[in-house]
């Protein structure tokens, strides 16, 4: 971009002190610092931008790649269908579904064990008042 040596910024620096002033020059640069500040900024973000844009391509462009080997690699070693289900499992005569038996979950006379009783809270004893929290 820009190339400065020594001796190009050595001028520009005398010239600025003439122009400007000593006085006024260390307002100038302030303002020439923030301003560069800001144009770096925006360069910044217009390159991420720019970046993300060729990343997603890329992106695209890969998903492509990998679409059309899939395609192929399915047209060179064809799988076979899975038979679908027959409704003759899942449904009687006429039309209605099969209802299950829901299993028992404990056997024939067995009783459920009641859970145990909670324990009681323990209770605090108030807190004791200090003399100089009383006078307040």
């Amino acid at each position: 971009m820009l190339d400065f040596n020594a001796p190009e910024f050595l001028v520009v620096a005398v010239v600025a002190l003439l122009v400007i002033g000593p006085k006024d020059l260390p307002k100038a640069l302030r303002f020439l610092g923030k301003w560069f500040g800001k144009a770096r900024g925006v360069a910044r973000q217009f390159r991420s931008g720019f970046d993300s844009m060729i990343r997603e391509a890329e992106l695209s462009e890969m998903e492509k790649q990998w679409a059309a080997e899939n395609e192929r690699i399915m047209r060179e070693h064809p799988q076979p269908a899975l038979p679908a289900p027959q409704p003759e499992h899942f449904a009687t005569e006429d039309g209605d579904p099969v209802m299950v038996e829901q299993p028992e979950l404990f056997a024939a006379g067995e009783t459920v064990d009641e859970p145990a009783p909670a324990k009681p809270k323990r209770v605090r004893k108030p807190r004791a008042i200090k003399p100089s929290e009383a006078a307040e």
